[in-house]
């Protein structure tokens, strides 16, 4: 009788191992990405990038987590607006994270990113207006501010990789075209998230009020107003986002806002939550 019971038990623990085996397989890792469509799309192909999923081989600049092909690790995809993604990192194995709420929550994209994006040549950070108003001095006054030697050298300087200038030749900060005098005693307002881009417009504000032209940079904190603001025509112009995410919102809000200059790109990258490394993808 003892003999059965021993083997009985034996049989039991063995398959006890082997359930827990089982279900710590099964368990999934967790990674949070933005959930707006272009910045989605954005992280999915760095991950792709990473081998750590595969994309549809049509999946274009507005993939979402419905256009994967292969997902080999089990991975459970928790999309978050993209101002909150740092703030659930603590909860979730990775996440993807565009670089300036990474600086805003005290991560450096080049020393604490896991990953980061090779090119962003295509995410762009613009300076965007209402159509129709491109044109204007106000509007090529700030343009050659931000084109300036001076954002560029705060930029390399500031940042130090995590944020990274894409003006060919930097210039002087001002538009040879433009009637400065004329401009004399006027109000440019901004509509700007607070990292980098208004601390960047700091730097045009100081440009311009060298000639006597005010610069009033209002700060977001989200993806949508700066853009409503300036379709309104409340805000002259806004500093925030990238070309891709601008095509998108005008497509699905009927807006009418259009690029005036590119001025960075901010690298996106992948970032430890539970997990700090990469290696168990390999």
């Amino acid at each position: 009788m003892k003999k059965v019971l021993a083997l009985l038990l034996t049989a039991v623990l063995v398959a006890s191992v082997f359930a827990g085996c089982g279900s710590k397989k099964a368990e999934s890792l967790t990674i949070a990405v933005p959930n707006d469509t272009t910045n989605e799309a954005r992280a999915l192909l760095l991950l792709q990038d990473q081998g750590i999923i595969k994309l549809k081989e049509d999946a274009g600049i507005t993939a979402t987590i419905n256009d994967i092909a292969e997902n080999p690790y089990n991975i459970e995809f928790k999309e978050v607006e993209a101002a909150q993604v740092p703030n659930v990192l603590k909860d979730v194995d990775f996440a993807v994270i565009n670089a300036n709420y990474a600086i805003e929550a005290g991560l450096n994209p080049v020393k604490d990113s896991l990953a980061i994006e090779g090119s962003a040549s295509a995410y762009g950070n613009i300076l965007a207006v209402k159509e129709g108003n491109e044109n204007k001095d106000t509007i090529k006054a700030l343009n050659a501010a931000l084109q300036s030697k001076a954002v560029a050298e705060f930029i390399a300087e500031k940042y130090a990789g995590a944020v990274i200038s894409v003006v060919e030749n930097p210039g002087d900060g001002y538009d040879a075209s433009v009637d400065y005098d004329a401009l004399a005693g006027t109000t440019i307002s901004v509509a700007a998230s607070p990292t980098p881009h208004a601390e960047i417009l700091g730097v045009a504000k100081t440009l311009l009020s060298a000639k006597n032209i005010e610069l009033n940079i209002v700060e977001f904190t989200d993806y949508v107003q700066p853009n409503n603001v300036v379709e309104s025509g409340e805000i002259d112009a806004n500093y925030f986002q990238h070309i891709p995410y601008l095509l998108d919102f005008n497509e699905q809000n009927g807006t009418h806002l259009v690029q005036t200059v590119v001025v960075h790109v901010e690298p996106m990258g992948i970032y430890g939550g539970k997990q700090t490394a990469l290696d168990l993808f390999k």
